[in-house]
C-alpha cells in the first residue's frame, strides 16, 4: 500500500523508519521530510500547513493511509479535509484536536468530566493573571493556552519571577496569539510520565509508557523544551497503568464522544504521578517527540497494519507486543536552543555498525552538498539494550560520533529512572 507521513522531525523519521519495515508498504512518502527520512521515504515538497495541497497529492497518487506527525495540521483541520475526500488518515478532527490546541479548553474539559488535574485559573488579560497569582501559592505554573512548540509552560517560584514571566508574555509578546489566554495553575510534585494510546474512538490500545525529559539542562533545570530525550519503558507499575486507563484515558475518550467531538488517532497524556495519584499535565493529539523514537525501537508489531486499523476504525481487540529491552533517545540540540538557534552549521556523522543504534534526523537539511543544522533539535541518537543502563551506554557512545558546532545535550537521560528503581528496591 501507499503511505504518506506528514512532518519533518525526529518523530516522523522514526515513524517512516518503522513503516519501511512493513511488508504491506510498497510506496512511502513524507511531506516535507528531511535528509534522514530521504533514506527510507520519498520526500514531497509540501509544507505541513498546506492542507489542500497535501490532500490533492494524497488523492492524486492514491495514498491508502496518511499519518500526521505534528500538531499544527491537526488543529488546522487536515483530518476533516481528508475525511471529506474519503481518504484514510490517522489523527483527530479539528474539533477533537482542540484538546491540544487550547489548554484552556482541555482544562475546562477535564473539570467537566472529573478527570484529575491541577487546579487552575484561566485568564484573558494581565490584570486577571496578576489577580490569580496573588491568590496562588508559589511555586506556581504559568501556561500559554495555544500552541507553543512545547515551550509555553513557565514555572514561577516567587512573585518577582511571576512578574518576569508575565512581561515575557504580555510586554515582549514572546508567544504571540498563543497567549491570548493563559492558565495560572497549581504546581504538582512527583515524577512525570508520558502515557500514549491509540484509539479508533471506541477501543483503546495503550503504547509502552515512556519518560520524557523536557528541561534543557541536566537535573531538570533550565527552560522547557520540546523534549531533550526519552526512554521506554518508564518506571510505572501495572497497577498505576490500570489506574491511568480507568481514571484518565477512558474518561477522556468517552467524554470527547459525549461532547460531540469523537477522538480517533494517537492520544498523548502527560502525567504527574503525585502522592494523590496520577494527574494530567497536558494532552497532545499526536505521537510524542521524542517518546516515539524510543517506543518504536521496541515495538514488534507491524506499524502500518496497526495504523490502518486506527484510520479505518476497526482496532477491535488489538494487543501490542514489545521487545523485552529498553530504548533510550538522546536529543542533540543546536546552539541557543530552546531560544534563538544558530543554523547552517555543518554536521559530521561517523558510520554506525551496531544495528541497535539508530539516528533520527530532525533539524537537518542539505545545503551545498553538506548536511547542516536548520532547527533547534537536530538529531535524536537512539539505542536499544538488554537493560536501561546498557541502552544508555550505547546511546551516549554514539553521541560522540555526531558533531556540529555548539552541539549540546542532556547527559542524564535515564538517570532519574535508575534512581527510582534503586529507591523501589530499598
Amino acid at each position: 500500500m501507499r503511505v504518506l507521513v506528514i512532518g519533518y522531525g525526529g518523530r516522523e523519521h522514526a515513524i517512516c523508519w518503522k513503516l519501511r519495515q512493513s511488508p504491506l508498504v510498497t510506496e512511502l512518502y513524507c511531506a516535507p521530510g528531511n535528509p534522514g527520512i530521504a533514506a527510507v521515504a520519498d520526500r514531497v515538497p509540501i509544507g505541513i500547513s498546506d492542507i489542500i495541497e497535501l490532500a490533492d497529492f494524497a488523492e492524486g497518487v492514491k495514498v491508502d493511509l496518511t499519518v500526521v506527525g505534528p500538531e499544527l495540521p491537526l488543529t488546522l483541520g487536515i483530518v476533516d479535509e481528508f475525511q471529506k475526500r474519503e481518504l484514510t488518515i490517522v489523527g483527530p478532527t479539528r474539533l477533537a484536536a482542540e484538546l491540544e490546541g487550547s489548554k484552556a479548553f482541555s482544562k475546562e474539559f477535564m473539570k467537566r468530566h472529573s478527570i484529575p488535574t491541577a487546579e487552575a485559573a484561566i485568564c484573558a488579560s494581565r490584570r486577571e493573571a496578576e489577580a490569580a497569582i496573588a491568590r496562588g501559592r508559589f511555586p506556581l505554573v504559568i501556561k500559554v493556552s495555544g500552541l507553543a512548540a512545547g515551550k509555553g509552560v513557565l514555572i514561577a517560584r516567587s512573585r518577582s519571577e511571576a512578574e518576569e514571566k508575565l512581561d515575557l508574555i504580555y510586554t515582549e509578546k514572546h508567544f504571540g496569539n498563543a497567549a491570548d489566554r493563559i492558565l495560572i495553575e497549581d504546581f504538582l510534585e512527583g515524577d512525570e510520565i508520558s502515557f500514549l494510546v491509540l484509539t479508533d474512538g471506541t477501543r483503546i490500545v495503550p503504547l509502552a509508557p515512556a519518560q520524557d525529559y523536557k528541561r534543557v539542562f541536566a537535573g531538570e533545570t533550565g527552560p522547557n523544551t520540546g523534549g531533550m530525550g526519552s526512554h521506554s519503558p518508564a518506571v510505572l507499575s501495572a497497577d498505576s497503568a490500570a489506574e491511568i486507563m480507568r481514571t484518565i484515558v477512558m474518561p477522556t475518550v468517552q467524554g470527547m464522544e459525549r461532547d460531540g467531538r469523537p477522538y480517533s488517532g494517537c492520544l498523548y497524556v502527560g502525567l504527574m504521578m503525585t502522592a494523590d495519584g496520577p494527574k494530567v499535565l497536558e494532552y497532545n493529539c499526536r505521537f510524542g517527540d521524542p517518546e516515539t523514537q524510543s517506543q518504536l525501537l521496541r515495538l514488534e508489531d507491524d506499524l502500518a497494519e496497526l495504523l490502518l486499523k486506527v484510520g479505518r476504525g476497526n482496532l477491535a481487540e488489538t494487543r501490542l507486543s514489545w521487545k523485552k529491552e529498553a530504548a533510550v533517545c538522546v536529543v542533540l540540540a543546536a546552539d541557543g536552543y530552546p531560544g534563538d538557534v544558530v543554523k547552517g552549521d555543518e554536521i559530521t556523522i561517523d558510520p554506525i555498525s551496531d544495528e541497535s543504534v539508530v539516528l533520527f534526523h530532525a533539524g537537518t537539511e542539505i545545503e551545498d552538498e553538506k548536511l547542516v543544522t536548520v532547527g533547534g533539535r537536530v538529531i535524536s541518537v537512539c539505542a536499544r539494550g538488554q537493560s536501561l543502563p546498557e541502552a544508555m551506554e550505547k546511546a551516549y557512545m554514539a553521541v560522540s560520533g555526531v558533531r556540529f558546532r555548539g552541539r549540546h545535550y542532556r547527559p542524564d537521560i535515564g538517570q532519574r529512572a535508575l534512581e527510582m528503581l534503586r529507591e523501589g528496591a530499598e
